[in-house]
């Protein structure tokens, strides 16, 4: 017989989420294409120009200086 533990917090988490995903699962398909993507303006890439770059790395000076921080198109820093 195996020795029976009590409940750890993780165990009431991983519960929960289960459980999160059985409601989800039971919802029609049309609302979980409804609710399921999250819409983000992207400052700077959703105008409706066009761009062409000489190089990548015009490609990435252009990034830099253009776009925010948060959409991730900045350089890495310097380890």
């Amino acid at each position: 017989m195996l020795p029976s533990r009590s409940p750890t917090p993780d165990d009431a988490a991983d519960l929960r989420f289960r459980e999160q995903c059985r409601r989800q699962l039971a919802r029609s398909v049309e609302t979980r294409m409804k609710y399921g993507f999250c819409r983000v303006s992207r400052p700077g890439l959703d105008t409706p120009t066009s761009r062409v770059f000489a190089s990548t790395r015009a490609y990435r000076e252009w990034c830099a200086a253009n776009l925010p921080a948060y959409l991730g198109y900045q350089p890495a820093p310097p380890e």
